[in-house]
């Protein structure tokens, strides 16, 4: 048995480690610079928006600076709303690893604000604080994994298109909560606004000491970058890619498809359906309508502006909550109503939608692969 020189051993190909180095760079700036192109677009054509009505573009956009990061005041208001964000656009994003493509993480909101507002109920007056909100916390999560888990369900036994379904399941939530807002569950002593019993200021979450922003925010980052481990740094989430990627090629492995579409769907139903416990145990302190308040939709931009990163996600739910936040500053203003900010969002989201078509077609990034 002859041993081997080092002159036998194969000396490492730097031409095609420099290739595949800076193939991961362009990829990795191809995620960054198309979506702020998509940004820029239809800022301008929100512009001409704008123009068309008689108002002036710059001040507009002065205004969403100011009322989403002016001052202190504008950014709690953003922080506040970025929380829910994070929720919903992991609702969205742990399917899309799957391909499965989830739009009514709103349902699964509502009905987890509405649940969690309900189970409290039979607490009230002798249970600790801590009880009610653990009792409330572990319900909103299960029954909103169980609503979007079903969807995953539908999507895998059945062939029924998730993004239909999980949409159409946001109106029966919705339909569900009104039907005992309005009926057996009404709170006599609000006549004007149908709502469920309050849970008291005792069982609220309280908020970040020296801060209004609740600690709703905080458990958001923290289960985004929970999520970004388990979607990258686990065999779930290695499966979960490899399922995406190829559904007959993960079934020629011997990957279990059906389990993983329904254990993501219903661990993005449980993000979801947190949205919904911090909506009441933070902010409004019972359930009532103003819980459909389009977190679960504007979650869907947010998610494929990330680009389903669940780390991106942060930053991306602070920017379209900024822009939420500012909706009144421009209503008072500009004279514009508040919905123009979700026209803008709109407008942003078919933009993003259509940029899709440039990747791997931009002349720089297509010279890289």
């Amino acid at each position: 048995m002859t041993a081997t020189s080092p002159t036998d051993v194969p000396a490492p190909d730097l031409a095609t480690e420099g290739s595949e180095w800076l193939t991961r760079i362009a990829r990795s700036a191809e995620a960054v610079v198309i979506p702020l192109i998509a940004m820029v677009s239809a800022a301008v054509l929100f512009s001409i928006f704008l123009l068309f009505l008689g108002k002036s573009p710059v001040e507009f956009f002065n205004l969403l600076w100011v009322g989403g990061y002016g001052s202190a005041f504008s950014w709690t208001n953003t922080l506040v709303r970025a929380g829910p964000l994070i929720f919903t656009a992991l609702c969205v994003a742990i399917p899309a690893r799957l391909g499965i493509v989830v739009i009514g993480g709103e349902g699964a909101l509502v009905l987890g604000g509405f649940t969690a507002a309900a189970i409290a109920i039979p607490f009230l007056g002798w249970g600790a604080p801590w009880l009610i909100q653990a009792v409330m916390f572990v319900t909103a999560a299960a029954v909103g994994a169980a609503w979007i888990g079903f969807v995953g369900v539908l999507r895998h036994y059945r062939g029924v298109n998730e993004t239909i379904a999980s949409l159409l399941l946001f109106y029966i939530a919705v339909a569900i909560m009104n039907f005992f807002v309005e009926g057996a569950l009404r709170d006599p002593g609000n006549p004007n606004k149908p709502s469920t019993p309050a849970i008291g200021d005792a069982n609220m979450v309280g908020d970040i000491p020296g801060t209004d922003i609740h600690w709703g925010l905080v458990f958001a980052i923290v289960l985004a970058i929970a999520v970004w481990v388990l979607m990258n740094r686990t065999r779930f989430g290695f499966a979960a890619r490899i399922t995406g990627g190829n559904v007959r090629a993960a079934r020629a492995q011997g990957l279990p498809v059906g389990r993983l579409v329904v254990v993501s769907c219903a661990i993005a139903g449980a993000c979801a359906g947190l949205a919904g416990f911090f909506e009441v145990a933070a902010i409004q302190g019972r359930a009532n309508a103003s819980l459909a308040a389009g977190y679960g939709f504007t979650g869907i931009l947010v998610a494929f502006l990330a680009r389903q990163n669940p780390l991106a996600i942060i930053p991306v739910a602070i920017f379209l909550g900024g822009i939420a936040a500012a909706g009144g500053l421009v209503q008072r203003r500009m004279g514009m109503p508040d919905a123009t900010v979700q026209v803008l969002q709109g407008l942003m989201f078919v933009v993003l939608l259509v940029s899709e078509t440039l990747y791997g077609r931009l002349p720089f990034f297509r010279g890289k692969r």
